[in-house]
């Protein structure tokens, strides 16, 4: 009968590669993109009336109404769409918002 210390390498020491490879996943893919989805829900609750914003879907205009969930922007005189929060995207306007201040 073998000893239990021999052949096999030990138990602790197959799983290292493996919590590595799990480590490395968390560090480059997963906390960037929760970092990344705080900011934009953070950005969405900062969204005010009057602010200019651009949906996921490429629709430029102005915010008219703040709801709970949902926006009403005009995106042309008499033309207002009702949008969810999660559908205005967090690229453009913050450029544009910035470039106007300068």
């Amino acid at each position: 009968m073998a000893d239990p210390g021999e052949g096999g390498g030990g138990g602790f020491a197959t799983f290292i590669p493996l919590i590595l490879i799990i480590l490395v996943f968390y560090m480059f893919f997963i906390r960037p993109q929760l970092k990344k989805q705080k900011e934009a829900r953070k950005y969405r609750e900062s969204l005010k009336k009057g602010d200019k914003v651009i949906t996921i879907g490429g629709i430029h205009g102005k915010i008219t109404e703040v709801q709970e969930k949902t926006f009403t922007i005009e995106v042309a005189p008499d033309i207002k769409f009702r949008v969810e929060k999660s559908a205005v995207a967090m690229d453009g306007p913050q450029e544009q918002q910035l470039s106007e201040k300068r």
